[in-house]
């Protein structure tokens, strides 16, 4: 792994240890790949989104972000199915790595339980992330 710059890390968001963030959207959530993530994959040239209406649980590997240097499986944050795909990041995958909190989101999910979106046994959030960072030698 490489030592990364300061992150960014939104706290109107939770996180997973798989380098997902989650953010709660009225009864959906929206779900991408974190700053860190972004930076370690590089120039993030294909994301391979889920199809629309698919049920995945928990920890299911549900596309694929690949760049020059890597493929790696995005995971689940929460169980559910898939409400909305990024389908502008067929022709601009990085946008990953331009907004990964914004216009780089990738899926939207309807949870099977909302407060699963809020859960801090189940996701981290701000500081517990950036602890789990350090854990990796790469918190700042």
């Amino acid at each position: 792994m490489q030592d990364s710059p300061e992150i960014s890390l939104p706290d109107d968001r939770r996180y997973t240890t798989e380098h997902i963030w989650v953010m709660p959207d009225g009864g959906e959530v929206a779900c991408g790949i974190t700053d860190f993530a972004q930076y370690q994959l590089g120039e993030v040239v294909y994301v391979g989104l889920p199809a629309l209406g698919a049920y995945f649980a928990a920890g299911e590997s549900f596309g694929t972000v690949e760049s020059m240097k890597s493929a790696n499986e995005l995971y689940m944050p929460v169980a559910g199915v898939v409400a909305g795909v990024n389908t502008v990041l067929e022709d601009l995958p990085d946008l990953v790595n331009a907004e990964p909190y914004a216009d780089g989101w990738i899926i939207r999910v309807r949870p099977d339980a909302p407060d699963d979106a809020e859960d801090p046994e189940l996701l981290l959030d701000q500081a517990g992330y950036r602890a789990f960072l350090r854990t990796l030698g790469q918190g700042k």
